[in-house]
């Protein structure tokens, strides 16, 4: 009687045992509570809004959970310091340049902090580092955000119903143009304009092109002188002469201007000195008074018994060879 109480006991016992390995293992599996037991180092970020993140929050990197929220606690005026705890094997995947950022698990789910970024030329984080925060836009940024937009778009809708009526009543630049047919005249007119200035063009173009095209064809005059070096060392010739011509004249004129600025030249005596100008002009009125003499004179000896037969000779020599001159001609 005794023995079979005890077996009873025994095997109650060992069914309660049992039962509370089978239990203890399923509130670990299920809450993740194995976790518990590994090893892990704190790491800090400083944050000005957690919105709403708690202690037991998860962390990941790269997608996978890493370590959770051990602590929250005000820091400094407004900051809020993060202490959380990660496992030391992703300690060699994190680097001190690395940031976190606070995200959502899903759409409405719990807040977690993403782990994200680094270079691998940088050591990896320590026990106590301080990650760098970005900030990211809470649903309520969101929320507000599309408050200011839609006030923005009410404004505009508001903007485009004004500018609407104006058009349809014909008022500003567009409802002018919509409503008044000589703005449309105009318009077809300026169209015409460009349609005619466009086809001279055209013809402008073609015109170029034929002459290029004669610059490309032997024997014209326009491919001579773009091609033929002889034509070319003519007129470059003819050019340099020209030059010189000019040159020689420029210097005559110089030369001129400054015989005629020096009053010691016979050319600056003429122009400047008023004496040898007026005795100039006696000498030139002597000579044609002495011309006149000299004529009257010879209109004398003429005259003269003397001297008379001498002229009559000479004037009928003088006929002879005019009549044989005309004979000849003829």
């Amino acid at each position: 009687m005794n023995e079979s109480s005890n077996k009873r006991t025994v095997i109650v016992g060992i069914f309660i045992i049992v039962g509370l390995v089978f239990l203890v293992a399923g509130i670990l599996m299920v809450g993740n509570l194995r976790n518990t037991f590994k090893k892990k180092m704190p790491i800090v970020a400083h944050f000005e809004d957690v919105g709403g993140l708690q202690t037991g929050n998860n962390v990941w990197f790269s997608g996978v959970k890493i370590g959770t929220v051990s602590n929250l606690h005000f820091y400094g005026t407004t900051q809020v310091e993060v202490t959380m705890k990660i496992e030391t094997k992703a300690q060699q995947y994190i680097r001190k340049d690395a940031k976190i950022r606070l995200s959502t698990d899903g759409l409405i789910g719990n807040k977690i902090l993403v782990i994200y970024g680094g270079t691998s030329d940088k050591p990896e984080v320590q026990e106590g580092d301080t990650l760098e925060v970005e900030k990211t836009f809470s649903s309520e940024d969101m929320i507000n955000t599309l408050q200011e937009n839609n006030k923005n778009l009410l404004a505009i809708t508001s903007d485009f119903k004004t500018i609407s009526k104006k058009i349809a009543g014909g008022e500003g630049t567009v409802g002018k143009l919509l409503d008044d047919d000589s703005i449309y005249e105009n318009i077809n007119a300026a169209t015409a304009s460009l349609q005619n200035a466009s086809a001279n063009a055209q013809l402008m173009m073609n015109s170029l092109s034929k002459f290029s095209e004669g610059l490309n064809t032997k024997g014209t005059l326009a491919n001579e002188l773009s091609t033929d070096t002889i034509v070319f060392n003519s007129l470059k010739a003819s050019v340099l002469q020209l030059q010189q011509m000019a040159d020689t004249a420029n210097v005559f004129i110089t030369n001129l201007n400054a015989a005629g600025s020096n009053t010691k030249t016979a050319i600056g005596v003429l122009l400047h000195d008023e004496e040898t100008g007026a005795h100039l002009k006696e000498t030139i009125k002597n000579l044609e008074t002495s011309s006149k003499k000299l004529d009257e004179d010879l209109e004398a000896a003429q005259h003269n018994f003397l001297l008379r037969g001498y002229f009559k000779k000479k004037n009928k020599q003088a006929k002879k060879e005019s009549g044989k001159n005309g004979s000849d001609v003829k």
